[in-house]
């Protein structure tokens, strides 16, 4: 019994993290559709946001804790600057680079996210690395190999690829083409942006999580926040009445979709990952969503697949594994001491367990 449990303990990580990658993808193409159609971005993150908080709010106040942490003043400010991070920035910024590229586009550049995490977690200290050790050196190779694969593919795409499901939607053109042509650079620039945010998220949602363990209640309160910040943004920013209007399409299913799925459900598994395998364990596993989006967004956007884009697929699930082996590893050694603890220590630990 002990042993199942440890199993299943094991592979709860991991089984949360590919499920965030999938409902991620499924948010980015539904956005990527009701954009396209005319919706606007600002409009679509405030009502994200106020759908994951009308998902979440019940079941934070259902299944609370008995002994709820005390909101202090700097966890307040912690999740102020989250949700400024991500959805406003970061959400922001990469919608609108999406509609000037493509989804599938926007999902390759994602893949400096774990880099970029990476880089910032060891400056802050939130990441352990010796790259003496063969795991610290195997992150540092796995990060690497993602970060350049994903500069590679941004100039290198290659000939069409013609797949079963792409035969008929590769004849026609994709309503983003044109745009996509003349704006790439200012779009990737976008979505960069989004993503030094949304690694700076995931460092302080890990820090914050850490502080303040109820990980129901700080989802509810990031997207409470999130949608009044968006709100002010897109009130100020968005003057047209008719793009505040929804209807029985997309407009209706994107903000349903990306707020109970991509906001409601993903913040709580961020932070139950978060809490206990760190930031950059999380963003390890974005290659996954990439090629999530790729698939589908050839189907349901008519987004055409480039042999680039499964040449790097395939080179970014080596650092991907590269990563997580490394990471595994860290977790595996954790319980071993690498110095020994001297009496004064043990003392301080237990009054410490105390308190």
């Amino acid at each position: 019994m002990m042993g199942e449990n440890s199993m299943v303990s094991n592979l709860k990580p991991y089984v949360l993290v590919v499920s965030l990658q999938f409902g991620v993808a499924g948010m980015n193409v539904i956005s990527m559709a009701t954009l396209t159609k005319g919706m606007s971005r600002y409009v679509l993150i405030v009502y994200q946001n106020v759908v994951a908080t009308l998902f979440l709010a019940p079941f934070a106040l259902i299944f609370k804790m008995k002994k709820k942490p005390k909101m202090t003043f700097l966890v307040a400010l912690q999740i102020m600057a989250l949700v400024f991070l991500e959805p406003v920035l970061d959400q922001g910024f990469t919608y609108l680079g999406m509609t000037y590229t493509s989804t599938s586009f926007t999902s390759v550049i994602a893949n400096v996210v774990p880099s970029i995490t990476f880089f910032i977690a060891y400056l802050f200290r939130v990441e352990r690395l010796n790259i003496k050790q063969i795991r610290g050196l195997a992150k540092v190779i796995g990060t690497l190999v993602t970060f350049a694969e994903a500069l590679v593919m941004t100039v290198y795409k290659g000939p069409i690829l013609d797949f079963f499901w792409t035969r008929k939607t590769n004849k026609h053109v994709n309503n983003g083409g044109a745009t996509a042509n003349n704006h790439w650079v200012a779009g990737t620039f976008f979505i960069l942006l989004g993503c030094v945010a949304w690694s700076c998220f995931y460092i302080l949602q890990s820090i914050t999580v850490k502080r303040y363990p109820a990980e129901l209640s700080l989802s509810t309160l990031k997207c409470l926040a999130g949608a009044l910040q968006s709100t002010v943004v897109a009130v100020a920013v968005e003057h047209r009445a008719s793009a505040w209007a929804v209807g029985w399409d997309s407009r209706l299913l994107a903000p349903l979709y990306a707020g109970i799925v991509g906001s409601g459900i993903l913040y709580y598994f961020q932070d139950l990952v978060m809490k206990t395998r760190g930031p950059v364990f999380v963003t390890a596993f974005n290659p996954l969503c990439m090629i999530v989006v790729t698939i589908i967004s050839s189907i349901v956007l008519a987004e055409k697949i480039h042999l680039g884009s499964v040449i790097g697929a395939i080179i970014i699930a080596i650092g991907l594994y590269s990563v997580v082996w490394g990471k595994s590893k860290d977790y595996s050694t954790a319980a071993v001491p690498e110095l020994p603890i001297t009496a004064s220590q043990l003392s301080v630990a237990e009054q410490d367990a105390h308190l």
